[in-house]
């Protein structure tokens, strides 16, 4: 019973295949398993990276994206997301015999250098006898943060100087 299955189904998947398929077109490099060209979107169409910009431009603001590098720099840098725009530190403390340590996330949120374009959370954590604890999110040290981002991104504007191009 279930060999005549078995060979109706192969016998119609091979009656799908044609023997004039036609030849690969030979424009360039193709895909390993077809043998065609390359064809379908590219990510720089979909990121709007396209040549109205000559594919330079971030998707965010490159002025608050600089800042952000150079001032969270400061602290050993553990992910770096250009396209999300995000800057994500390492757990870094801030007197080596402070029983607290903070880590930081910087993120770039528009195209435009606004107050509101850049958002940044400072995690903290506090030593409990030889283990770590979260201790919440010093907001106040965040808003000096971005005050910082900003006043940095504001220099870099006047400065006439901003590096983003490959």
């Amino acid at each position: 019973m279930r060999n005549p299955i078995i060979i109706a189904t192969l016998l119609s998947l091979t009656a799908c295949v044609s023997g004039n398929s036609p030849a690969p077109e030979k424009e360039g490099p193709g895909s390993i398993i077809t043998g065609r060209a390359e064809q379908g979107v590219k990510l720089s169409d979909l990121m709007g990276l396209n040549a109205q910009n000559n594919g330079t431009g971030l998707p965010i603001n490159a002025l608050l994206w600089r800042a952000s590098l150079d001032i969270m720099s400061t602290i050993p840098l553990d992910d770096v997301d250009t396209f999300g725009g995000t800057i994500v530190t390492e757990w870094y403390q801030l007197d080596k015999t402070s029983d607290e340590r903070i880590k930081m996330t910087a993120f770039v949120l528009d195209r435009e250098l606004r107050a509101d374009g850049i958002r940044v959370v400072v995690y903290v954590q506090k030593r409990i006898g030889n283990s770590w604890r979260d201790s919440g999110i010093d907001s106040e040290m965040g808003k000096q943060i971005e005050d910082l981002i900003l006043t940095r991104a504001r220099e870099i504007r006047t400065s006439g100087y901003i590096e983003t191009t490959n």
